[in-house]
């Protein structure tokens, strides 16, 4: 056992140090299978203190150390590199709901806690939290936080920044940033809060959060909608915002291929459709009460659509089951495109009034350079967040078509860039697209970025080849001393 390790069960206990391969095999690994990684040590502290000490000793012994919670990220972030120098340090033991306040209507949470049982506690205390996204059951409030997730409900709600109020943090020194405050208005300096969320675990580690809570929705009304194409569900949801306001909670858009897909390769879900449309939506509105009202406005909007040219076909589900099902449509996807084969995945953002132009352009430039691709698209309209997936062409070799996907995820994103867009939406930039960055920032971006990484990492020791790309350590100004000369 070397000295780091024997210091780390020292300070948590053997139980809670894996360092054989055997234990260490299932934090080593992404999710999705892309990414494998090596380890000196897995730790899984069980408080604060205990981060913070762990943290203190791998700093004693420059040790890098990526923080891991449910290990579903979608872009590498929680995945050591093959170096075998990383301690991954699991935050699953920090699973505690420190406190629920109905009155000031916030959640103090463990950043371990699975994001369901923070629903779950929200519910039963008369509350609700709205994040809601398909690997809630196993994905935790840290790694939610780390990438700022944003969910069906972003519309609505906002993304994890805007739900979040407060944070605890230790540092990569050891050090204790107690933030988990649940003020909703302070004006006495910068926003720390936001600098630690999205930076997927490369300035600090959080280890608690102060989480927004609502009224609960006891009124939902759920339409399965047909559609020509995107231009038609953008005035859709025009006609939505204008006469039901923030009312709408969820507006998911689909192509036509990728419903087909759905069909062949998701078991147990159908298409509350009479026949496969060009494109569908998926709506949601939600209120506190009157479900019956709701309902009615939103059959109204939508015989609004159809005397407009803008729906096709529509189904309203009548109770809460035929909702689920709705959602089974779309919540489906992804376990579709796994077995689909290998796609080339991309998460991307824009102003929601370029959307409609870059699926239009953005197909036809990816057809003329891979003749058969298959573009399979959707994701949030509402917020302007396209996952934009191309599968190869049917019978195409995947070594062929690994070949040609760097050129048409440069494709795709250059017609982001040309709308001022985001190459990640809400997947993080991970390992996936770090090598992109200096493609996608301005130079000025990634220095004040790389100097804030300076500050609070100097010796780079969190979560490495991550998020930021290697690049010069930003270095203070030169100043003369008393005696002229430059120091």
């Amino acid at each position: 056992m070397d000295d780091l390790v024997a210091e780390l069960a020292g300070a948590l206990g053997e139980a809670n140090l894996l360092v054989s391969a055997e234990e260490k095999a299932p934090f080593l690994c992404d999710w999705l299978g892309k990414y494998r990684g090596a380890a000196r040590a897995v730790i899984r502290p069980g408080s604060t203190a205990e981060v913070a000490a762990a943290m203190r000793i791998c700093a004693r012994h420059n040790a890098p150390v990526v923080a891991q919670g449910g290990n579903t990220s979608m872009s590498g972030g929680a995945t050591p590199d093959s170096s075998g120098r990383a301690v991954v340090l699991s935050l699953t033991r920090l699973n505690s709901i420190r406190n629920i306040d109905t009155v000031g209507n916030t959640i103090a949470v463990d950043a371990g806690v699975v994001l369901a049982k923070v629903q779950q506690a929200a519910e039963e205390a008369g509350r609700f939290f709205p994040l809601s996204l398909g690997a809630e059951g196993s994905c935790t409030i840290g790694g939610n936080l780390a990438a700022n997730a944003g969910g069906v409900a972003v519309l609505r709600y906002g993304t994890m920044r805007e739900l979040t109020l407060g944070l605890e943090v230790v540092l990569a020194d050891g050090r204790i940033w107690d933030g988990l405050t649940s003020l909703r208005k302070d004006n006495t300096g910068y926003a720390l809060r936001d600098l630690f969320v999205g930076s997927e675990g490369t300035l600090g580690i959080i280890t608690g959060a102060v989480l927004k809570l609502f009224a609960p929705l006891r009124a939902r009304a759920t339409a399965f909608v047909a559609v020509q194409d995107i231009d038609a569900a953008l005035a859709l949801l025009a006609a939505i915002r204008n006469r039901c306001g923030d009312r709408l909670t969820a507006f998911e858009f689909m192509t036509g291929d990728c419903l087909a897909l759905i069909l062949r390769h998701a078991e147990g879900v159908r298409l509350p459709l009479a026949a496969m449309p060009p494109a569908a939506v998926l709506i949601e509105l939600s209120d506190q009460d009157d479900e019956t009202a709701l309902g009615e406005r939103l059959e109204a909007t939508l015989i609004g659509g159809v005397d407009a040219g803008l729906v096709i076909d529509a189904a309203v589900a009548q109770d809460g089951m035929q909702a689920r099902a709705f959602w089974r449509v779309r919540e489906s996807i992804s376990e579709t495109l796994v077995r689909a084969g290998k796609a080339a995945k991309h998460d991307v953002s824009m102003p929601i009034s370029a959307m409609a132009e870059f699926v239009a352009a953005t197909e036809a430039a990816v057809r003329a350079a891979a003749s058969g691709v298959r573009p399979i698209v959707f994701g949030h309209l509402g917020d302007g967040n396209l996952h934009y997936n191309l599968l190869p062409a049917e019978g195409q070799d995947p070594a062929a078509f690994a070949a040609l996907a760097p050129g048409l995820t440069r494709i795709v994103h250059d017609e982001i860039g040309r709308r001022r867009g985001s190459i990640s939406a809400e997947h993080g930039i991970g390992q996936l697209r770090v090598d992109e960055m200096p493609l996608r920032k301005a130079p000025i971006e990634l220095e004040l970025m790389r100097s804030l990484k300076h500050l609070l990492d100097p010796a780079g020791l969190l979560n490495p080849g991550k998020l930021l790309p290697a690049g010069p350590c930003p270095l203070a100004p030169e100043t003369e001393d008393d005696h002229g000369s430059a120091r």
